[in-house]
């Protein structure tokens, strides 16, 4: 039986994945733009967000890549018409994932302030660092389940309900953090970047609610969970670990472009954090047809039709490419307002509109890179995607970000080592992919 894989059925899963992807960067946008134009100590603010933001987004890729795991496995035995095998399978992971991020939790806050003077925070921007995190990272389990949800539902392919809870996530989001940060008259005392944490613990709890009560109101997938532990559950833990490393790879890269900004001065790590929201959100924004290739690539994998899967590949690709470079027009289009959203200071003004620009040209690149790359974790091949991002990493970013220091390019620096990074995921995963998939092809007669 062939799959339906045109435009209106990848686009049925892409534009709810693309709405449900951008809710985690959404939350960090919507507290950089309302923090930013914080009238007192606006700047540290926005650093300090900045900042914290980088560290949380480290924690929440590492551990949440079991979402890509789980989707993976139950997409495959979904296309091997064997889904009811599965079924115990969830439980087992998420309550693993939950125990690892409740013990990362304890520990880093603890350590908060040597975490934060990591990367280079001092003096008011670290106490900000200190305040905002020791809130918003009670968010991060619940983050990392409502993410495990959504794998379960997009192996499921099923995209429309983790969009429904990330729409209700980000508006919830954007309301609390109005009346928390500068308050309301009479009634709600201005908390500043305090408030901007409380807004997103709350937005991060209800989601994680509502996405719980979804999974076992409209799928037969069970929370409860149940021994023996399921033979695919050390496949799953190889993948996470897999993507573990490579998730530990590219937050080196952030680690480093946050402290190098951080070094150069409050202007320039407050006007790096404007820039990478906007670059996170146009990723996840992106990122849909990736997870659109991910939900039917496992899929038709496991069924073993490799001739769609092919041209599956092409058309995500297209479609992909085309948003992204819609995404930069956009960003052309209002360059100048844009920085005004987030922040009126001139000097911080100055260095976000220097490398605004190179975020945009980036767009189309990362559109290629991260179809291939959600594609390749529909595949479930990996080790593959860590190697790739090692060597992007080690091989791209730093050697480019060491040698533009040392010519003094600062931020201009920083985007282009983002831009060779993405460069060289998305030559790496191309070539890959056709040397394994052109030879499966069948070929006319």
């Amino acid at each position: 039986m062939k799959t339906n894989i045109s435009f209106k059925q990848i686009n049925k899963l892409a534009v709810p994945a693309i709405i449900a992807g951008i809710a985690e960067p959404l939350l960090s946008i919507t507290d950089t733009a309302i923090v930013g134009n914080i009238k007192e100590f606006g700047t540290e603010s926005l650093a300090a967000v900045g900042i914290v933001g980088s560290f949380l987004s480290a924690l929440i890729w590492i551990l949440g890549q079991t979402r890509s795991a789980i989707s993976t496995i139950i997409s495959q035995y979904l296309g091997a018409d064997k889904i009811e095998e599965v079924r115990t399978l969830p439980a087992q992971a998420i309550f693993l994932n939950l125990v690892l991020s409740v013990f990362l939790l304890g520990t880093t806050l603890s350590f908060a302030e040597t975490i934060f003077t990591l990367y280079n925070a001092s003096d008011k921007i670290l106490e900000f660092c200190k305040l905002y995190y020791g809130i918003r990272v009670w968010g991060f389990p619940l983050t990392l389940f409502t993410f495990a949800v959504f794998g379960i539902f997009r192996g499921l392919q099923n995209t429309f309900w983790p969009m429904v809870v990330a729409i209700f996530g980000a508006l919830l989001n954007i309301v609390l953090d109005i009346l928390l940060v500068y308050g309301v008259e009479d009634f709600i005392s201005p908390m500043g970047i305090a408030g901007a944490a409380w807004a997103s613990l709350l937005s991060q709890l209800l989601m994680a609610i509502i996405a719980g009560v979804l999974l076992v109101v409209k799928t037969s997938i069970s929370l409860r969970l149940t021994l023996p532990f399921h033979k695919e559950l050390r496949t799953l833990i190889f993948m996470s670990l897999n993507l573990f490393l490579r998730s530990i790879a590219l937050n080196i890269a952030l680690y480093l472009a946050t402290a190098y900004a951080t070094d150069y001065g409050p202007e320039y790590i407050a006007a790096y954090t404007i820039a990478m929201n906007i670059w996170l959100f146009a990723a996840f924004f992106i990122d849909g047809y990736g997870a659109a290739g991910n939900i039917m690539g496992g899929r038709l994998y496991g069924a073993k039709k490799y001739q769609e899967l092919w041209e599956l590949s092409k058309k995500v690709s297209l479609y992909s490419i085309l948003v992204s470079l819609g995404l930069a027009l956009i960003g052309f289009i209002f360059y100048y307002s844009t920085g005004t959203l987030f922040t009126q200071e001139e000097e911080v003004l100055h260095q976000f509109y220097a490398v605004f620009f190179i975020v945009l040209l980036a767009q189309p690149i990362n559109g290629f890179a991260f179809v291939f790359d959600g594609i390749f974790k529909g595949l479930g091949f990996m080790k593959y995607l860590r190697n790739v991002l090692m060597g992007a990493t080690f091989l791209g970013f730093i050697p480019t970000l060491l040698i533009c220091d040392y010519f003094g390019l600062k931020l201009y620096g920083i985007w282009i080592a983002f831009v060779v990074w993405a460069i060289f995921r998305g030559v790496a995963l191309t070539i890959k992919f056709r040397r394994t998939f052109l030879p499966l092809l069948p070929t006319e007669s």
